[in-house]
């Protein structure tokens, strides 16, 4: 079965394709990052602009690369929320013409949850159930995962997101954006243990909550000569302080719901200390951790499409007039 997947839930235009729910035969990734940096943020008016400027080209790529024809594709899939309304719609009403124009069948999959099937595209190894955890620009949530058709909530972030939170970091020490590989790089070399920050969410529940940190290096700045070392333990300190919260509360969760699988997604993913973090924790309380690769940690519509062959198969099924769930 070959999928098509279309991901535009952000600044990303993304078109992949999918065999069989794991391997992947082209996922074509077009971003718009470099003009979002300028203005410090992704501006969702020009981002949905840029989308529809460039998802026809990213289209006839992915097909060329994965060397199929058109009418060989099974399936169309797209992201349907959450995410910028006007960049969803983009890709959903291309989704859904593409389908219709090919009579094939359209699924709407959820953004969240293509992040967490990304590991699947990365590794055959994988046991249902587990626990896993969506760190990104707009998400930080555990979920407990019977199998993908029954996904459940066990914590979230009560305010900013740990993506965000790098990001307000960054700006608050003047540096560009997108923040986290920025404060990931100054860090490398610098001393995490010199200041200490209390993480919201040091708790015995599962939600988070950053903001507070993020106050904390504003007031910790304040009436402080500037240095390139101060930034730089400062940096690290922050950085070692809330992926701590973060190893901790799902270390938390697979033992309450007596789980010995974990598996991280988002774009924070990325983030090498995060992931030396999780590996070395999840090792010492005997449980299997699971990371994507790197260039699926981020927005891509290859976990789109995986995940949408996967609920497929299972009897999943969307109408022409499914609307965007941008919440």
């Amino acid at each position: 079965m070959i999928v098509l997947g279309i991901e535009s839930s952000c600044d990303e235009t993304s078109v992949a394709l999918v065999k069989d729910g794991r391997k992947i035969l082209a996922n074509v990734v077009a971003s718009s990052l470099k003009i979002h940096s300028r203005h410090g943020g992704v501006i969702p008016e020009i981002a949905s602009r840029l989308q529809l400027e460039s998802i026809g080209e990213v289209f006839s790529e992915a097909v060329k690369l994965a060397k199929i024809k058109k009418e060989q594709i099974d399936l169309v899939a797209a992201t349907s929320g959450p995410g910028l309304p006007g960049s969803l719609l983009v890709g959903m009403s291309f989704a859904k013409a593409l389908a219709l124009s090919l009579d094939k069948p359209f699924l709407g999959v959820n953004h969240i949850h293509s992040h967490i099937y990304a590991n699947l595209l990365c590794h055959q190894d994988i046991r249902l159930p587990c626990v896993a955890l969506v760190v990104s620009g707009g998400h930080t949530t555990l979920f407990h995962i019977k199998d993908f058709t029954k996904i459940k909530i066990l914590g979230q972030t009560l305010d900013d997101a740990c993506g965000e939170a790098f990001d307000k970091v960054a700006r608050i020490m003047g540096m560009g954006y997108p923040g986290g590989p920025l404060i990931e790089k100054i860090a490398r070399n610098a001393d995490k243990h010199k200041i200490k920050f209390a993480c919201g969410g040091n708790n015995a529940g599962l939600d988070f909550s950053f903001s507070g940190i993020k106050t904390a290096v504003l007031y910790y700045l304040k009436n402080k000569k500037s240095s390139v070392k101060l930034k730089a333990d400062l940096a690290a300190s922050f950085q070692d302080s809330v992926i701590k919260v973060l190893v901790k509360k799902s270390l938390l969760a697979c033992k309450r719901y007596r789980i010995n699988n974990f598996l991280l997604g988002g774009g924070v993913v990325a983030n090498g200390h995060l992931r030396q973090q999780f590996s070395e924790g999840t090792k010492n309380n005997g449980i299997n951790c699971f990371f994507p690769s790197i260039s699926l940690c981020m927005d891509n519509a290859a976990m789109v499409a995986g995940l949408a062959g996967y609920l497929y198969k299972r009897g999943a099924r969307s109408s022409l007039n499914l609307n965007i769930e941008f919440n």
